[in-house]
């Protein structure tokens, strides 16, 4: 099925079983038949234990470096994925193999979590912040994914090893862009167009992969991406040849302060880059999908402008230079 520009896709329809609730609990979610063998990549933190009778109502109190956390688009994320998983559709996939989780085992607690598009589609990685110290899936890696999917794109969230540093983090994106690549056949993915998106430390990871590519990080794609979405991080670093990218930041933002990315998208439109950057009024480090604030739509954009590069390449592929209107 070949997707229009903008087009949704409809939920699939709701039958994975128990539904989770805002006054549910976090145990609700580690027991869910559903998530059985991964729950625990669900949650932000790898390294501590968890108060399993907090309620979902209170799931912000676990995202220190993030704002605007909403329960009920958490929830509502959460059940996208129980539904999948009620179609017999595999929901998590392991990124490293039992021998390499054996040589190191810190990789027990990575893998990929996979909302379907349409088949043949390309796909998208998302990488969520939490500063190298947790994994904000739950608030800026789940939502996006659905926001995606519905749009007729696969989205992936990576579950990346936190507390190891960002070299390591960037390592297991770079093995999950090994993995997809490698499996794209049984995924139903197409291998050309991908984008990556990461808000804060997820972005350095993102990012860092646009700039140098996969494969100074271990992995084996030698492709980049055709298009990078980053949302309120401090990178600074670029390089000579860098994929399109669409960049989102709130004015209100005391963590990665936005003269940061500003300096970072001077210099990428100094050397032609193709940069979208949008800053909005209010909104602090971690909006996430940013409902009820004025970053409210950012991500409807930022799949537009990766439209647009997907569109770029068709036209190049004809022998065609793009029109630009």
């Amino acid at each position: 099925m070949k997707l229009r520009t903008g087009e949704m896709r409809r939920a699939p329809a709701q039958v994975g079983g128990a539904r989770v609730h805002v006054d549910d609990t976090i145990d609700d979610v580690l027991t869910h038949p559903a998530f059985a063998g991964f729950a625990r990549r669900i949650l932000p933190w790898d390294d501590r234990p968890c108060d399993r009778a907090m309620r979902f109502a209170n799931i912000g109190s676990l995202l220190p470096y993030h704002t605007n956390v909403d329960p009920r688009v958490v929830v509502s994320s959460l059940n996208r994925m129980i539904d999948i998983a009620g179609t017999g559709q595999s929901v998590f996939h392991d990124i490293y193999t039992d021998a390499e989780k054996q040589a190191e085992p810190s990789r027990q607690d990575t893998g990929l979590f996979f909302l379907r598009g349409e088949p043949g589609a390309p796909f998208a990685v998302v990488a969520p912040g939490g500063g190298f110290s947790y994994v904000a899936s739950v608030h800026e890696g789940f939502p996006y994914a659905v926001e995606i999917s519905n749009r007729g794109y696969n989205a992936f969230v990576v579950k990346y090893r936190a507390g190891l540093g960002g070299v390591v983090a960037i390592e297991d994106l770079a093995a999950a862009l090994s993995y997809i690549f490698r499996n794209a056949g049984d995924l139903e993915v197409a291998t050309t167009d991908y984008s990556l998106w990461g808000s804060s430390a997820g972005a350095r990871m993102a990012a860092t992969i646009g700039s140098y590519g996969a494969t100074r990080f271990g992995g084996s794609v030698s492709a980049k991406p055709s298009a990078l979405v980053l949302l309120y991080t401090g990178h600074s670093d670029f390089s000579s040849s860098e994929p399109p990218t669409f960049v989102a930041v709130g004015d209100a933002d005391r963590i990665a302060s936005p003269t940061s990315m500003e300096r970072r998208v001077a210099a990428l439109r100094r050397q032609g880059t193709d940069v979208e950057y949008r800053k909005y009024v209010g909104a602090g480090h971690g909006f996430g999908l940013g409902i009820g604030t004025s970053a409210e739509g950012w991500i409807a954009e930022a799949v537009q402008f990766w439209e647009k590069q997907i569109q770029s390449t068709a036209l190049t592929t004809l022998g065609r230079e793009p029109c630009l209107v």
